[in-house]
Parts: C-alpha cells; structure tokens; sequence
C-alpha cells in the first residue's frame, strides 16, 4: 500500500482563516514537510495541534534534494502533509516538484483547501474576474520583465501578479509602459492582516503611489485588454510593441511574430507598420538617414 500525499493551504494572514480539517491532517500526518518550521510552530499553536509524525524542512533551497526522500516515504505508506508559508503548496511556493513525483510513481496526492492571495485580491478587486489567469512573479531584471509583460499586452483575461514590495513601483511603471497608462488595476497588500488595504487606479497613477514606499506582502491585479477592433492597433502601437521586445532582447523578426500572434494581425502589417514608423521617425528627424528593417538595437 502506498501513501498519500495531503497539500494543505493555510492562512495568508489571519491564523484565524485556517481551515478546521489542517489541524485534523497535522496530527495525523507521518511527516509534515514544512517550508519554514518556524512559521509551522506559530501555526500549530494558535490551532493548538501538535504534529503527530516528523517535522521537515521543506523550501526552494533544499526542494529538488529532498523531493526523492518524501517520495520514497510516500512509495512506503506515508502519509505526508505539505504546508507553505502561506496559501496553497505549488503556487508560488514548493510543492510542484513532489507533487509530480508522487503523481508519476501513482501516489494519490489530495488536498486541504484553504485561503489564496490570487482568489481573495481577486474578488477585492473590483476588476472582471469571470476569465483570469495568474502569472506568479515577474522576472527582476528590467529587460526580462518588460519581455514578460510584452507577451500579455493583448491578453484579455484579468491578469494577477505576485510582487516584492521593493519592485512594485517599478513594476508598475513597466506595466503603465507596456499595458497603458490607462488600464485599470489594483494593488492588493497585507490581506486578511491588520494593515489590509486595496488601492484601485490607472497603472500610472498606482505606479506614481507606490513610488513613494509600499510595505507588506503585495498582489497586483490588472484589467485584461479590450477587444480590439479591426482599427485599434495603429502603426505607432504595433510599433512600440516591437520596440519593447526588441529592447528585452528579441531579434527583429521573432518580436514582429510575436506581436502579430498577439494581436491577431498578419505578419506583414506589423512589418509594415514598424517600417512606416522608422521611416516617419527619420523625416522628422532631417539629420539622420531613415534606415530599413533590420534590427540597429543591441
């Protein structure tokens, strides 16, 4: 007989939030892989549970290395109770890799819901939430997030990111790029805590606040595109969404497909459009030669 892994979600701020059947599952789990313990302890006594099995770490430092050991526990009758932090194992946290482990060895994996950032800045939103899609964290280096973002302009779900509060402004700013000043969106921090707080507002005006210092553990949701019309996208907007993946370090050519995929225009009138742009651009500009389409960017 084999072992079940249990993933279970836990409060993202209040302990109070803590589904009743976690304290059930710690007590009667063989191990309990936690990705801090300490948090594990705090935990444990607000529920006033004691783990019934053996306590181990579980983070993305020792996560690719511990997996086979949990995995054999598991293949030998174990059953194993995965907790992170905060929400749910394997969004944005450990798990993924033990979950697919279990999984191929035909190890029942089964699960203890309990409160999420992406369900709960979602609803606090104001935003449509009917169609969503979650993209985590974006990447830290300017030129790799901008390239993230680029591939969700014409993306028209809502959109709900996860952000360090030392990056939120300048996330903000890549987003207002990118999306729009415009485009409508939230930023979500500290929820179910003491200092809760939703600010609702056009990215550039959210990026402008967060500018100043933002604390605290940050979901950012944003609207999702409009539906475009055959006339939305003119030749300076399909242009500038090349230029923003050219600048993330794309060729000329890959940025172009990209784009045209995303806006649903063929190939050709994104080509077009960015050459009519670099040749307007060298008319206004009499002491420099309008050049072709190949790529001058790094």
């Amino acid at each position: 007989m084999t072992g079940t892994l249990v993933l279970a979600g836990t409060p993202i701020g209040d302990l109070a939030d803590a589904p009743p059947r976690l304290a059930r599952e710690l007590a009667a789990a063989d191990i309990v892989a936690a990705e801090d313990t300490r948090r594990l302890r705090r935990l444990t006594q607000a529920l006033e549970v004691q783990p019934g099995g053996r306590v181990v770490s579980y983070f993305e430092g020792n996560e690719a290395a511990r997996t086979p050991e949990l995995a054999d526990a598991l293949a030998g009758g174990a059953r194993v109770l995965l907790v992170t932090d905060a929400g749910m194992p394997s969004v944005s946290d450990p798990g993924y890799r033990l979950v697919a482990a279990a999984v191929e060895r035909g190890i029942a994996v089964t699960a203890v819901p309990g409160p999420s950032a992406v369900l709960t800045a979602l609803a606090l939103s104001g935003l449509p939430v009917d169609r969503f899609c979650f993209e985590g964290f974006l990447p830290r280096k300017a030129g790799e997030r901008l390239s993230r973002l680029a591939e969700s302009a014409a993306e028209r779900r809502t959109l709900v990111f996860f952000e360090a509060p030392h990056r939120l402004a300048a996330t903000l700013s890549a987003m207002a790029e990118v999306f729009g000043a415009e485009r409508p969106a939230a930023v979500c921090r500290e929820l179910t805590k003491t200092y809760e707080e939703v600010r609702r507002g056009p990215l550039a005006e959210l990026a402008d606040w967060a500018s100043q210092g933002v604390r605290g553990e940050i979901t950012v949701v944003v609207e999702g595109a409009p539906e475009p019309g055959p006339q939305e996208w003119d030749d300076a907007g399909l242009a500038r969404l090349v230029a923003t993946r050219e600048e993330a370090g794309e060729s000329r050519k890959e940025a172009i497909a990209a784009v045209a995929k995303e806006v649903r225009r063929p190939k050709r009138e994104v080509f077009d459009a960015v050459v009519a742009v670099k040749r307007d651009s060298g008319r206004a500009a009499p002491g420099r030669a309008a050049s072709g389409p190949a790529r001058t960017g790094g």
